[in-house]
């Protein structure tokens, strides 16, 4: 799902049943937000060397202890 279409569904869950739980929801907006940012910021750069692409995986996976260059 794209990010409006997200958007789309948690306004009208919220609006048509106001105690619904939202949480899976708002994770996928989340989600689709930042790939949207992190498309734009991308495609400004040029190609990212495999260590690179690496490292920015090992973040985004959750692992915050990339080294740093």
């Amino acid at each position: 799902m794209r990010r409006r279409s997200i958007a789309g569904k948690i306004a009208a869950i919220e609006r048509h049943h106001p105690g619904a739980d939202t949480t899976e929801l708002r994770r996928d907006l989340g989600a689709a937000q930042l790939e949207e940012h992190v498309r734009r910021v991308v495609d400004t750069f040029p190609p990212l060397t495999a260590e690179q692409r690496s490292r920015l995986a090992l973040l985004l996976k959750g692992g915050g202890d990339a080294p740093a260059s």
